[in-house]
């Protein structure tokens, strides 16, 4: 595999922006661009917001950023292969993009690199807490936004020590405030988790987290684009495309072809297959996830308010108005969206386990998405060596995308007026994947 050419400092100008996709990335993407004085056109095969960000996790995670590749998953590889309970999993296909994306993932589960790019999604991430309050405060969305915290609860003393260091290495990076807790603390803080006290040591407390519905605020913001001038093309995936040396200068979109100065590719998963048609290869591949939506009992104290995490299960429990978002699990197994029964069960049963007064008996509506993922976790942003110049892609946030969107959409029209710095992370990112994959793991 060659190593694309070096990117450009700046895409060329543009005042007519066409964005594919509209997932919460792209459409946080449009807001931002229309807001800056761009004349802004979505595309999509669906209604907006019915992709992975449908059903997840809720959770805007500002403060609890550690990437997926950690150096712990090298000790839980046979529980990843062989359990079908491990919350993260890899169903081997015969795909060589699976195989070379693993064997990157493997590669970047060292400790440097994690700790890279922690600090990276981290600055990514208080840039989007800014940019979405602006985003709330100029559309008014109502979207079961709160600002309840979060706690992340741990069930062994070993797993809740690697939390206090890494903590700490959130600190020295520049981290929201954060504290460790104890037990006793963290039930004063949620009194909800005492039907399973038994089951933790102590927590992480990030008291300035939030939560929201993320397909709520899709709709909210597709109705408010839409007033605002706005050109939705919807239902027809992006075909044919029209390049000029080098530069794209229009996508066909059903019987339209929509020209424009400017492309960005936010195509979530997608997106990978949409650039191999362009000649460059991007280092995304799908991680299946599944979530629970629940309706919250009547009466105080049954089901949280603050958002909680549990680690070792890596699955959320989100509030949202009265019902309850429970999601997580990560299976690499391509993109197959089927929701398979015992993972739905997976889920119900966690639930029971950690509310159990909130959880029993209450029906719960299942989903299962797929959202992009990078094999280090940070996201592409910006023109990537090889694709046209006047492309640049918004893609690869994992299980971030609703947290990185409102910041990514601020960098990219930055990009576009001239006024960013060079994507270095994403030129990094590319010449890592561009690596044969024997030299990379």
């Amino acid at each position: 595999m060659h190593n694309p050419p070096a990117l450009s400092l700046n895409p060329p100008a543009a005042r007519r922006v066409a964005v594919l996709g509209a997932g919460i990335v792209g459409l946080a993407t449009a807001w931002q661009l229309q807001r800056d004085g761009f004349d802004v056109t979505v595309i999509d095969a669906q209604r907006p917001g019915q992709g992975a960000s449908f059903g997840n996790g809720a959770q805007l995670s500002y403060a609890y950023v550690q990437p997926l590749a950690d150096p712990s998953i090298w000790a839980q590889l046979p529980k990843l292969l062989l359990s079908r309970e491990s919350p993260f999993s890899l169903r081997l296909r015969l795909d060589p993009t699976q195989w070379a994306w693993g064997l990157r993932f493997l590669a970047a589960c060292r400790a440097e690199v994690s700790a890279r790019s922690t600090g990276t999604l981290l600055a990514l991430a208080e840039e989007s807490r800014e940019a979405l309050q602006q985003l709330l405060a100029d559309t008014q969305a109502h979207c079961d936004f709160t600002t309840s915290g979060k706690l992340v609860m741990y069930g062994s003393e070993a797993s809740f020590a690697a939390a206090r260091r890494q903590l700490d290495l959130q600190r020295v990076l520049g981290g929201a405030e954060q504290h460790a807790l104890s037990l006793a603390d963290c039930l004063r803080v949620e009194p909800a988790l005492a039907g399973s006290a038994a089951r933790y040591v102590g927590g992480i407390h990030t008291p300035g987290e939030c939560a929201a519905d993320c397909a709520r605020l899709c709709d909210a913001l597709h109705g408010a684009l839409q007033a605002r001038g706005v050109r939705f093309v919807l239902g027809a995936p992006v075909g044919a495309l029209r390049r000029e040396g080098d530069r794209l200068v229009a996508v066909q979109a059903g019987s339209d072809w929509i020209e424009a100065d400017g492309f960005v590719a936010a195509l979530g998963t997608g997106v990978a297959a949409f650039a191999r048609r362009l000649g460059v290869s991007l280092p995304v591949y799908p991680l299946k996830g599944y979530s629970l939506t629940l309706d919250v009992p009547a009466g105080g104290g049954l089901a949280p308010n603050v958002s909680v995490t549990d680690a070792q299960r890596k699955l959320v429990f989100a509030r949202l108005g009265q019902r309850l978002r429970v999601a997580g699990l990560a299976e690499l197994a391509g993109h197959d969206t089927r929701i398979e029964t015992h993972r739905v069960e997976q889920l119900r049963r966690a639930a029971r386990e950690v509310f159990p007064l909130a959880c029993a008996g209450t029906e719960a509506r299942p989903w299962a998405g797929l959202r992009p993922a990078t094999p280090t976790g940070v996201p592409i942003l910006g023109r990537v060596g090889g694709a046209p110049a006047n492309l640049l892609f918004n893609a690869g946030h994992g299980a971030l995308g609703f947290t990185l969107a409102a910041g990514s959409a601020r960098r990219l029209s930055r990009q576009w007026q001239g006024v960013a710095e060079r994507p270095r992370a994403a030129a990094a990112l590319i010449r890592s994947a561009a690596r044969p994959a024997e030299n990379s793991a």
